[in-house]
This record gives structure tokens, sequence and C-alpha cells, in this order.
């Protein structure tokens, strides 16, 4: 047990306090203070109270964490107790709400309540669902989760990649609570046995915020996910999103060009449809007519004619994409290259004049090349049908309010320099031989997780007249296609991450998982598994 002056003025980050529920903090007098990797700090009144501490490491235990004691005054420890509201008080009093009017009317929790005129928006349910929409925006959630469990609803929100319960509510209100997002989405409330898709738009201060909503049928009930597409957050230009120096240049040169292909890579959730928006932002001018096939269609971007596919009425990306070739467009974004016939389509069309944005599913970059031929497409089209394969992984940003220059470990330090010294030289950082990296401690800002945000890390391959000989020579194997990329200077992802890294914008840890260092200890860095948006 640590004896440590605990300050009650602290803010605890929601997802440390929702750890130990608030009834479980009265009954035993404790309080969860802050989460390091999987050390919990937390406050007890009397930490000699036996069945307080099993209580405790029961708690702990089950979230695969181990308790830390604090002795704490009781005067800070009900000081500290104050902040469990926020999120849980607002929706607790909507619910009670709703109690005491369905008791009043003797009605089941069943549709929501919905009444004529300025009541509806004072309906509980419907306080509920703008309560948790309305937290998971200010939070900068990217998706909320309502799910139904056998005894709970349980209410998840997505924070820099990571899922966090942030409230928990009875299970009987579930229909009710699923029925008014079905409203919201003008969507079938009656139908409960089907997944179904849709979106609303809600106003947050000044600025409107999309959210896509699906449904989705399972055992205990139906379950809801919505994605928060806010296009302050959303929409970036490319230094925003990661994308400087050499590979910055590169795709400034593949976009010039007045066709081909631009094919970003990587795993689900790796932030590709987001590079597309950024790249759009350039292409986007009175002078040039953007068509684009989505499934779904994310950010609404003026200027550009969105279209959302539908695979049950037959509306592919391959159909549409012979659809909107008839529309006289001078840029297509294809949502996703997923068969044969989309690729060769898409490749014909780079062909015929057109510039080409879409996503592949390939490891790294090197792999577009020999994906596309196993797709079908003939190896002699790709060197004029290709302008760059840009390949990405997201990582979590530091908080730049709390990270600190340190000293980085051996491992760690003959990591970064090997990338460095690998990197082509007009790419390559200045290293001193004591430099620093930066980690993060956490604080009020951040939430206590020391990150803040996310960034991607990059690699990107250009179309050379010596990767074309590779290309036909009918050998273009991933280890001559990463040759050629390393002589025209290619910059990996583990190289670009290092270089953030030693700018401070990303901790070494992040880098490492995301790259998949454990397992690839390399300098290529490419094969490895990306974060959720």
């Amino acid at each position: 047990m640590a004896d440590n002056a605990i300050n009650p003025e602290k803010r605890i980050p929601p997802d440390v306090l929702i750890l130990i529920s608030e009834e479980a903090a009265r009954h035993y007098k404790m309080i969860p203070l802050s989460l390091s990797g999987n050390v919990l700090d937390v406050g007890l009144v009397d930490p000699e109270d036996v069945k307080a501490q099993e209580a405790l490491n029961f708690l702990a235990s089950r979230n695969g964490l181990i308790a830390r004691v604090f002795k704490i005054g009781e005067d800070d420890w009900a000081k500290l107790m104050e902040q469990y509201a926020g999120l849980k008080e607002e929706v607790s009093q909507a619910l009670e709400g709703l109690r005491k009017e369905l008791a009043e009317e003797r009605e089941k929790v069943a549709p929501p309540v919905v009444r004529k005129g300025g009541e509806e928006r004072e309906a509980p349910v419907i306080r509920m669902v703008e309560t948790i929409v309305k937290h998971g925006i200010e939070s900068r959630a990217s998706d909320i989760h309502i799910e139904p469990t056998i005894s709970k609803l349980r209410v998840r929100f997505r924070l820099d990649g990571t899922l966090q319960t942030v409230v928990v509510l009875p299970v009987e209100i579930a229909p009710a609570i699923v029925s008014r997002i079905k409203i919201l989405s003008n969507l079938q409330i009656d139908e409960t046995r089907r997944p179904q898709d849709g979106r609303f738009t809600t106003k947050i201060g000044e600025r409107e915020v999309d959210l896509r909503v699906a449904i989705l049928p399972t055992a205990r009930g139906e379950k809801a996910a919505l994605r928060i597409l806010d296009p302050t957050i959303g929409l970036r230009t490319l230094p925003e999103l990661g994308i400087i120096g050499r590979n910055l240049e590169v795709v400034e040169r593949g976009i010039k060009k007045p066709f081909g292909m631009i094919l970003m890579t990587g795993p689900t959730g790796s932030g590709k449809s987001t590079t597309i928006y950024g790249i759009l932002q350039i292409l986007n001018t009175d002078s040039v007519n953007i068509v684009s096939l989505e499934d779904p269609v994310e950010y609404y971007v003026d200027g550009v004619n969105q279209s959302q596919i539908r695979p049950e009425l037959g509306y592919t990306f391959a159909s549409g994409l012979r659809q909107i070739l008839r529309q006289d467009p001078n840029i297509i974004v294809v949502g996703e290259i997923r068969d044969s016939e989309t690729a060769g389509l898409g490749v014909q069309s780079a062909l015929t004049g057109h510039l080409v944005l879409s996503t592949l599913h390939t490891n790294n970059a090197v792999g577009v090349i020999p994906r596309l031929i196993d797709m079908g497409v003939e190896p002699f089209l790709l060197p004029s049908a290709l302008n760059i394969a840009l390949a990405q992984r997201l990582v979590k940003r530091l908080c730049p309010d709390c990270k600190k220059a340190v000293e980085p470990p051996e491992g760690e330090k003959e990591i970064i320099l090997n990338a460095v010294n690998s990197m082509p030289e007009e790419s390559r950082p200045k290293v001193k031989p004591d430099f620093k990296i930066y980690r993060a401690q956490g604080c009020a800002k951040c939430s206590n997780k020391g990150t803040k945000g996310r960034i991607a890390v990059f690699e990107i391959l250009e179309m050379t007249p010596e990767l074309e000989k590779i290309i036909t020579s009918g050998e273009p194997t991933e280890l001559k296609i990463e040759e050629e990329a390393k002589r025209q200077g290619m910059v990996t992802m583990l190289q670009d991450g290092v270089s953030k890294v030693l700018e401070g914008i990303i901790g070494f840890e992040e880098l490492a998982q995301v790259v998949g260092l454990s397992s690839h200890g390399n300098n290529n860095g490419a094969g490895a598994g990306a974060g959720k948006k």
C-alpha cells in the first residue's frame, strides 16, 4: 500500500472512473484514480478493510488489472466521488424520467415515447440518445457501440482506436434506444430480424456532424453501431494526415498527372478512405468532374458527385464504374477494388484518360503490383496505368501537453539508428549521438492516456522506367520490386514512423506495435496490422 497525498481536485479520466461502479465505490469507500499499463491506482479510506480489499481485487482482476492501493482521507474521497457525473448522471436522469413516465402511463418499455410538438424533445429516451451522441462527439470518439447483453445494455466509445465502456444501462430499455436511433435514421422500426443501415445529422454547437448507423440483430437483441463523421476531424490536408517530405513530393507528382491510378493499401481501418478525401481536397476544382463510388459514403464533399453502391440491387463497384464512365468524369474514385472485374475496369479507365483513386488490401506498397496481376490484370498494362501505390497504418499521437524527452533504451536506440542509417540520404533526419525520444505521462487534457488523436505512417512506391522493366520482364516478385523501391528512395513505414518518433509526434512503443517490430525487427516494417478508425 502506498500512502501518498491525494489531490481532491484531481480530474479522474472517465475511462478510469468506470472501472469501478459508483455503487461499489460508495459501499467500500474507494475510488479509482489513474491507470498506467495494467496497474490501477485506487484510493481507499480504510485500506485495512478486508472486504473492500477482496472486492477491489475482484474488480481489478475482472478487467485484467493489478490494483495499487493508496490511503485517502474521507473528505478527499467524498470530493472525488463528485466526478461520478457527466454522461452517467445525464443518462441516469433520463432513465429515471423514463421509468416514472412509464409507471404513470403503465406502458411496457417498447418503442420510444413520441409526443407531439415541443414535448417530443423532452421524452426521456430521446434525451438519453441525444446525451450519448453528444458525449461521443465531444469525446472525439470515432464510433459509438450500443450493445445488449444478458443482463445489461453496454455503451462503448472507440477513442483513438480503442473501445471503452462509458455507461451501463438496464437491458430492458434496449428496444427503446434502438427504436429511437432507427427513427432518426429513417429505418424500419418494426424490422428486427435483418440488418439495416442509415444515417442522420445532428448539430453540436455551430457544426453539423453526420452519424452513419448500422443495426445488427444479435441473440440478445439489436446492436447499434454509430460511426461519427465529423468534417472538422475527418477532412484533413495531406501534411495533417502525416504525408510529409519525400512522400508528399511523390503524391503531388502522382496527382498532377492527367491520368493513371493512385492506389491506397492497408488493412481495414488504416485510414485509406481518409487519405483519399485528403487528396480530393486538392483535386476538387471547378475545372474537373469528379465522380465517386463509395460503400458507404462517409463524408459529403461539395463539388464531388458521390454515389452509394447497392450490391443487393446489382449496383456494384464494377457495374457502377461502367455507368460513371458515361458521366464524362475527369477523376474517378472507386471505394475499393474487390474483384478482377473492378480491377480490370479501373486499369482501363486509367488508360483512357482518367485519374483513378481507389483502395486495395495488401500489407505494403510493393505488394500492389503482384496483387493486381493475381487479380487478372495484364502486367504490360501496369506501367502505363499505375502512378503510385501508397501503404499506411494509423499510430496514436503523443499528447503535446504531457510528453517529455527521455533517453531511449538500448534496444529501441539500436532499431532507430538502423532505420535512420538505412534511409535515403535526402530523407534522413539528423540524429545526435545522445538523441532523445518522447514519452507522455498522461494529463487531464488527454484523459491520462498519454495520447491524443492519431496520425498515419506511410510508404509510397512510384512508377519508374526501372520498375517498368521489372514488371514487363515477367517476374515482378516483391523482392525485385522492393529492391527498386530502395533504389528510388522509398521511405518505408518503419522509417517514416521513426522520423515521427524523433520529432516527438508519436511514441516508439506505439510504432513498434503498429509496424509489427516484435516479429519484423527489420527496416521494412511493412507487415503490420492496423488499428481501427
